[in-house]
């Protein structure tokens, strides 16, 4: 238990202390002349990290100027063939579960109901590529970075495919949760064009979490602690979105930060749950890209 809490805390510090100066975790992690735009990922399975993992490991990548977003444990270095270099430090990364007691399960069934569940937190150890040596050369060679053209080709893609009511009207972009609908002024609005992209999927993001969907809890009032949370969460699938479609994240509603460092203040779980629906919420929308890909 004190081993959970103390991840639980170290991680929550580590998110603090970056937003205090300045840095959102999850706004265009990288250098991207030394790093590809993309998500961190496990070299052997090519599992894509999820949740507070991706902040954590995109956070370590910056700090310690990797050029890699690929990732082993120091078992799978040497099963690959490669060894960890002396004196490298890992870096620790979670696994959430729940389990059910035994005696809880056995009880449960006596009386009729459902069991309990304990939620459990395990830590582990990764490395980034740039620590390993000796590994095979199909290790050496990074996946491709997808093209800029055709990464916003695929937001449109998505949008299409998701059956979403995506309106192209007016000054504001929002996501209306009472009428389901999102609403993006036109390009021409945006100085960059790459930003109507990165705030089309910021309201997709909101939109994932309506109802028939992920159906998360979007009654929060404008300028409360829960319309703030529903926000970060908004802003991290949209972040885990474009990573994984070769765009650089970059921060919609820098205005918020104030009310997401009082919030992970206050419950050191906040950003965990936070990081865990945003997983949720990209993989839902990438499903459309794959259906139509």
């Amino acid at each position: 238990m004190a081993d959970r809490q103390s991840l639980y805390g170290e991680v929550t510090a580590r998110v603090i202390a970056e937003l205090e100066e300045g840095r959102l975790p999850w706004v265009q992690p990288w250098d991207s002349a030394r790093c590809p735009c993309t998500m961190p990922q496990n070299a052997v399975s090519g599992r894509v990290y999820s949740g507070i993992n991706i902040l954590i490991l995109w956070c370590e990548a910056v700090e310690r100027q990797f050029s890699s977003q690929r990732w082993l444990t120091y078992k799978q270095a040497e099963q690959a063939g490669g060894h960890v270099r002396r004196g490298e430090k890992g870096t620790v990364i979670c696994y959430a579960d729940r389990f059910t007691p035994k005696d809880e399960a056995a009880k449960a069934a006596c009386e009729d109901r459902e069991a309990r569940t304990i939620a459990f937190l395990k830590r582990f150890t990764v490395f980034n590529l740039d620590q390993i040596d000796g590994l095979p050369e199909q290790y050496a060679a990074e996946p491709a970075v997808p093209d800029p053209v055709m990464a916003i080709a695929e937001v449109d893609r998505l949008i299409a495919a998701s059956g979403a009511d995506f309106r192209i009207d007016g000054s504001e972009a929002f996501y209306s949760p009472g009428q389901d609908y999102v609403q993006v002024p036109p390009q021409a609005a945006f100085h960059e064009p790459i930003n109507w992209f990165r705030t089309a999927l910021h309201e997709m993001g909101h939109w994932v979490g309506g109802k028939g969907r992920l159906e998360r809890d979007q009654s929060g009032q404008f300028g409360s602690t829960a319309y703030a949370k529903e926000e970060l969460v908004a802003e991290m699938t949209a972040a885990f979105t474009c990573a994984t479609l070769g765009i650089q994240p970059t921060v919609r509603h820098s205005d918020y930060i104030g009310a997401w460092l009082e919030a992970m203040r206050a419950d050191e779980k906040a950003i965990f749950r936070a990081a865990s629906a945003a997983s949720k919420g990209a993989d839902y929308l990438l499903v459309f890209g794959e259906e139509r890909s």
